[in-house]
């Protein structure tokens, strides 16, 4: 998927565990070979240029294109699984890939917390210690090495954390309604929510619609909190997602 996974497991039996991460990193390198968008041979490549039919995929090409016809239709339009005409999933495919690896991990007896990690985008699940939430710096845009906030949430069980923007691979998110590269005021927007696959959805759709229109849209989202930063520096939040920071 043309980045770094990485992955935190606390507890569990560790032959177990291990087994769990090998079934895990060899699930994501599959769903690179069946989704990836970059490569001839994969199912969605040959499902857009029609030689292969929907019905004729792998079960997991129709839960996608399902889970992002829904963050369509939940965005307005301004996410899309579709790029000049064809099926495009790649802006839902990493973050549902991550929060499957997570949650096949959790489910290995013992393990009470889990965090998988790609590409910056995490998917938390449980505890790292009795006690002790999981805390996620968001990285600054404008500032090198600095962080523009740290996420932290003790008592939640599952959460995510996903961001959008331009600092590290440029004006890369498109605007659907054009097909070309979003132009708006922002540099980044980082959402906060239970899972990983809308998340990602959420911070990408954002960024589309530019701060006043993201941030009014992130705010009739239920149990989903934003950190928006503007080209000037300024960061609006929604209002709840104070009491996700430290």
């Amino acid at each position: 998927m043309g980045t770094v996974f990485s992955f935190d497991v606390r507890g569990g039996d560790p032959p177990a565990v291990r087994a769990a991460l090998a079934e895990a990193v060899g699930a994501l390198h599959g769903a690179d070979a069946v989704f990836s968008t970059y490569r001839e041979d994969s199912e969605v490549s040959r499902l857009g240029r029609g030689e292969l039919e929907l019905s004729g995929c792998a079960p997991e090409v129709a839960e996608v294109l399902r889970l992002a016809a829904r963050a369509e239709r939940v965005s307005g339009g301004w996410f899309s699984a579709r790029y000049r005409g064809t099926p495009d999933p790649t802006g839902i495919v990493k973050g549902w890939a991550a929060e499957r690896a997570a949650r096949r991990l959790a489910a290995v007896d013992g393990v009470r917390g889990v965090g998988v990690n790609g590409g910056g985008d995490v998917q938390l699940l449980g505890a790292p210690e009795p006690g002790r939430a999981w805390r996620v710096g968001v990285a600054d845009p404008l500032r090198a090495g600095g962080l523009a906030a740290v996420v932290s949430a003790a008592g939640a069980r599952e959460w995510a954390v996903a961001t959008s923007g331009t600092a590290e691979r440029g004006a890369h998110i498109v605007d659907p309604r054009s097909g070309r590269p979003a132009v708006t005021d922002l540099v980044s927007v980082t959402v906060v929510g239970p899972g990983l696959a809308f998340a990602d959805c959420w911070a990408t759709a954002a960024f589309a619609m530019g701060a006043r229109k993201g941030l009014a849209w992130l705010e009739t989202l239920p149990d989903t909190e934003g950190l928006l930063i503007t080209t000037d520096g300024e960061v609006r939040c929604t209002a709840g997602l104070g009491a996700w920071l430290e």
